[in-house]
């Protein structure tokens, strides 16, 4: 299936799991963890209407965050306060310089992205990386065990277009360049299990960290 960048907005416009998505805020929390020690400049890709870019505001006050969405009217939702300047567009089209941030967001997108520009996406996000800088993005985890024993699927959402195991995820960010990746838990499990639980079909999400380096 192909999808024309107009059916992808529409997809998108009435999908706000990034406003009401009770983990959100817990979501951003976790990356902002994860940031590198020299992080200043972050990208927000799937930035929806702002609410993780005002927690990452929120623990990290001297961030300066630029938010990216192929959803126009969400931008003009974004706190000027919280948010330095704002994209339009898509992530395999980024509209900013090379070697532009320190780290990048991306939660809860790229299964919001058609497999064939998945690999493009992953290779712009390196591209508008500093060398040290780190990309952090969370998916839904097609091995989540309550998921297979319910008969569920991840396409059970229509703006879900793709869906990435660990391992794919993993090999796509080698081929991007990436390097030092790591894969832990996310979403609501962590409540309980924390982000570490060696068996990853007990989360419904997971975190993948990577570096350009």
């Amino acid at each position: 299936m192909s999808f024309k960048d107009a059916e992808i907005v529409d997809l998108n416009r009435g999908y706000l799991d990034n406003i009401w998505d009770d983990f959100t805020s817990e979501r951003y929390a976790q990356f902002v963890k994860h940031f590198p020690s020299h992080t200043r400049d972050v990208l927000d890709i799937g930035c929806n209407a702002g609410r993780g870019g005002q927690i990452v505001k929120s623990m990290m006050p001297s961030a300066q965050i630029v938010g990216l969405d192929c959803v126009s009217e969400r931008l003009q939702q974004l706190d000027p306060s919280v948010y330095r300047s704002t994209i339009c567009g898509f992530a395999d089209n980024i509209d900013s310089p090379s070697n532009s941030f320190d780290a990048i967001v991306a939660g809860e997108i790229i299964e919001h992205i058609p497999g064939v520009s998945v690999f493009p996406a992953l290779c712009e996000m390196f591209r508008v990386l500093r060398l040290r800088g780190r990309l952090l993005l969370t998916s839904p985890n097609p091995h989540y065990l309550y998921n297979r024993l319910k008969g569920r699927s991840i396409f059970t959402e229509p703006a879900h277009i793709s869906q990435h195991t660990c391992a794919g995820i993993r090999r796509k960010l080698e081929d991007a360049g990436f390097s030092n990746i790591r894969i832990c838990g996310s979403g609501r499990v962590t409540r309980y299990l924390g982000q570490h639980f060696p068996i990853i079909s007990a989360y419904g999400s997971y975190l993948a960290v990577a570096d350009k380096w």
